[in-house]
């Protein structure tokens, strides 16, 4: 999966570039894969059908790794990666052993959501006390009135964005193509 792109912000365009030109080659040929590991694990190929399942629904995109994976270029692109970037952080909070539970919830806060945060998220007020509350006493869903809200945004605003940008068009252009 695209990890590590939380760097300056030109790196992280320089990043983008590099996942865009990787999808490029993956295209040419069907039985390539994004990594080593993926070639011994057949559900990380890029399927010539999978780009066009991206355009069904958001879900599709987030559940696809590929997918994931170019939506996640295309954020840092727009500068505004540290919104899967949260919605992925929560996701992997909710299988947090509760031992665990307070730390991960701190972090999460403290990188995400709290005002004046690294990579903070546009959350309101409201939404930001709320998360705060609920890291005091942390559970698997405190963090859900959040990421719902983040997951709204990146559905309504980032998503038919990406659909639109010149990244994915290309890469369904060349799936046409192949």
């Amino acid at each position: 999966m695209c990890r590590g792109l939380d760097s300056l912000p030109s790196t992280c365009l320089e990043r983008a570039k590099e996942l865009k030109a990787l999808f490029g080659s993956l295209l040419q040929k069907s039985d390539h894969s994004l990594n080593s590991q993926a070639k011994k694990n057949e559900k990380h190929k890029l399927n010539r059908e999978e780009p066009f399942t991206w355009k069904e629904s958001f879900d599709k995109l987030l559940s696809s790794q590929n997918g994931l994976c170019l939506f996640r270029a295309f954020l840092v692109s727009e500068f505004s990666e540290e919104n899967i970037a949260f919605y992925l952080a929560c996701e992997d909070y909710k299988e947090t052993k509760p031992s665990k539970q307070a730390a991960k919830a701190r972090n999460i806060y403290e990188e995400f959501v709290r005002s004046d945060a690294p990579r903070e998220v546009n959350l309101d007020h409201a939404t930001k006390a709320i998360t705060k509350e609920n890291i005091e006493e942390p559970s698997e869903s405190c963090f859900d009135l959040a990421q719902s809200k983040i997951y709204t945004l990146m559905e309504k605003d980032c998503y038919p964005r990406f659909l639109k940008s010149p990244t994915y068009l290309e890469v369904t252009r060349k799936v046409k193509s192949g």
